[in-house]
Order: structure tokens, then sequence, then C-alpha cells
């Protein structure tokens, strides 16, 4: 199978937004979520924790196709992008203003969540990580 299918692509989004890198196997379709934060652990204990899927996903020949965390200067862009678009001006100037300041993704996550931007912010960032995950999934099936 070539394309990576809508719920799929949802799915490894869903993932990726919260925390964890995935790996997709365009063949059977599995997709197995891992914790981003696994450079904290040696070999020998990310073998304990995750057995076979750690085996399967690290194999050589592997057909998975590893999707990674946003970096958070990926991440900030969405940000900057959802707050270009808000028709509210005083909104969107108090989104501009906590963009540019200190702990700018706590202040941003706390301001749209006492808004009624809320439901907007999540379907926006998730719109963008599916865009972000189809371009990753093409890129690395070029590569092939």
């Amino acid at each position: 199978m070539d394309d990576l299918k809508q719920n799929k692509i949802r799915e490894i989004a869903q993932e990726l937004d919260c925390g964890n890198d995935c790996y997709y196997n365009s063949k059977t379709e599995e997709i197995i979520a891992i914790p981003n934060s696994l450079d904290l652990y040696d070999e020998e204990e990310l073998e304990e924790l995750f057995g076979d899927v750690y085996e399967k996903i690290n194999h050589k020949n592997s057909d998975y196709i590893k999707f990674e965390v946003l970096e958070s200067f990926e991440s900030f862009k969405i940000m900057e992008h959802f707050t270009e678009q808000i028709p509210d001006p005083r909104f969107k100037w108090k989104l501009e203003d906590i963009l540019q300041r200190k702990k700018p993704f706590q202040n941003f996550k706390n301001s749209i969540d006492n808004s009624d931007y809320r439901q907007d912010w999540f379907d926006f960032k998730q719109s963008e990580l599916e865009k972000i995950v189809k371009l990753r999934y093409q890129r690395a099936k070029d590569c092939e």
C-alpha cells in the first residue's frame, strides 16, 4: 500500500501531539507509539521495557517509517499560524504578545484554554499535524 489512509494519519498525528514517536508499517498498517523520551534509557533498558516492539522497529531491514515528535520550533510555528487567522483583533494581539514573551507554550495554552477559541485551536493543531504527517510520509516514501 503506497498511500497512508486518513484514519492512520489522524492516529499518528494524535500520538505525536501526546509526545510519542510513531512507527508505521505500510505493509501491515501497524502503528507503534513509543514515548519520545527514550533517549534517557540505554539499549538494555529499552529491550526490557519494550521487548519485541523495540526489536521490530530497530531491525535493519525494518518496514517501519518513523514519525518523530515535533521540534519546539515546529510547534511554535503552528501557534503563530493559528494566531494569524484569529478574527478578534484583541485576542490576536494578546496571543502575539504571548508568543514574544517568556514561556510562550505555557501561556499560549492557558490563554487558549480560557477562550472561545479552544476548540478552534484543537482543530487547527490537529489539521496542521496531519499535514506534517502526510509530508513526512511522502518524504520517507520518496527516499525508498
